[in-house]
């Protein structure tokens, strides 16, 4: 299942984000991952919670980010929550909104990854958001 926190800069997205995943951690029997750029969150999480920093990663646009991905699922089998903060910032390109998309989607016919809850936080408007976004509200 994918989801999407979406809302201008400064808005609360990542609050949201953070009681969420802490949410999870609470009640996951398997493990719960924050992607982000950066490990700011680290203090604001549950121990049990791997933040993992991406740019240690070097992952440049939407193709590498869901090969990560992909690649997470592979190496451990339980997985229950994969929490992203702007992710518009990991794909490179801060409004490639259809480019997006076209991730999201890509992630939604996975196999493997339909046990898994997915939450991306989305820094655009509501309105902004093309079709293949907007489904995942």
């Amino acid at each position: 299942m994918i989801k999407i926190i979406v809302g201008s800069r400064g808005s609360g997205k990542t609050k949201t984000l953070i009681d969420q995943i802490n949410e999870a951690a609470k009640t996951s029997a398997g493990n719960v991952i924050c992607l982000d750029k950066t490990l700011k969150l680290q203090y604001d999480l549950a121990t049990n919670v791997r933040l993992v920093d991406i740019d240690q990663y070097g992952i440049k646009g939407f193709g590498e980010f869901l090969g990560f991905v992909c690649g997470l699922m592979a190496g451990n089998y339980d997985i229950t929550h994969i929490f992203v903060d702007s992710i518009l910032k990991v794909g490179g390109a801060e409004k490639d909104l259809d480019g997006l998309g076209v991730m999201l989607g890509e992630i939604d016919e996975l196999k493997d990854a339909k046990d898994i809850e997915f939450v991306f936080t989305v820094s655009a408007e509501e309105a902004a958001l093309p079709e293949s976004v907007r489904k995942y509200l």
